[in-house]
């Protein structure tokens, strides 16, 4: 378990309640927002074939990740719990810092989550789909990642000023498009693409979202989940 990390009594009501799934593209981005904002949460690892009852009334939705405040407020969509981490304290040029800067982090959120996240679905789990969704899955999602080559190729990073909201919401789902066939994907030609993913995945940002921890059950002692540092990421010297 990582320094920053620990089982401790802490008073309800203090910490925000974050349900989180480790291998979850949309938990990830939540928690790798948190780090970087340097907000602590109280971390409930949930198993998702088994979802416990406070996940269930907390939110309708049912899927993590999910961030209870102390006021009682919910916050259940992935991009929105980035936001209201950012809100407490991203570090300087993690947001974006214009409207036209915004409206293209937004942008690549958007096809992310959208046309990419569908296509990735079927591609990663093709027996899960009619064969006429499945089919040109993987070209789909070549699409979407040939079009984040030639972004990359031609900035290191999606957010202008730096690795900000759109790397971090995006990057979880290219790890994990990477994922399905490795040996495929080093063949193909993204070398910008494959720089910046290769940096996320070699960073302190993400290893410090990624510990692993036993599933969460009333009762018993919550994780503090709260680097002691803040998590930066930097391709500078990749791009030299």
């Amino acid at each position: 378990m990582s320094a920053g990390r620990d089982i401790a009594p802490v008073e309800d009501g203090v910490l925000p309640v974050l349900y989180s799934f480790r291998r979850c593209p949309y938990a990830m981005r939540a928690r790798l927002a948190l780090a970087v904002s340097q907000v602590p949460v109280l971390l409930r690892e949930v198993v998702l074939r088994d979802k416990p009852a406070a996940l269930l009334a907390a939110s309708p939705k049912a899927t993590v990740p999910v961030l209870v405040l102390p006021d009682g407020r919910v916050i259940d969509q992935s991009l929105d719990i980035m936001l209201w981490a950012a809100a407490q304290g991203a570090p300087e040029g993690w947001l974006p810092s214009d409207d036209a800067a915004n409206a293209d982090a937004h942008a690549w959120v958007a096809r992310c989550d959208g046309p990419f996240k569908r296509a990735l679905d079927r591609f990663k789990y093709p027996n899960r789909y009619p064969a006429e969704e499945a089919e040109g899955a993987r070209e789909a999602c070549m699409a979407f990642a040939g079009e984040l080559d030639e972004t990359l190729a031609s900035r290191p990073y999606l957010g202008r000023a730096g690795w900000g909201l759109a790397d971090t919401a995006v990057a979880p789902f290219v790890r994990q498009f990477a994922a399905v066939d490795p040996s495929w994907f080093d063949q193909q030609r993204w070398p910008a693409l494959k720089t910046w993913l290769t940096a996320f995945l070699e960073s302190d940002l993400l290893s410090s979202v990624m510990d692993k921890y036993p599933p969460w059950q009333p009762g018993q002692p919550d994780l503090r989940f709260a680097p002691v540092r803040s998590p930066t990421l930097s391709l500078s010297s990749r791009h030299a």
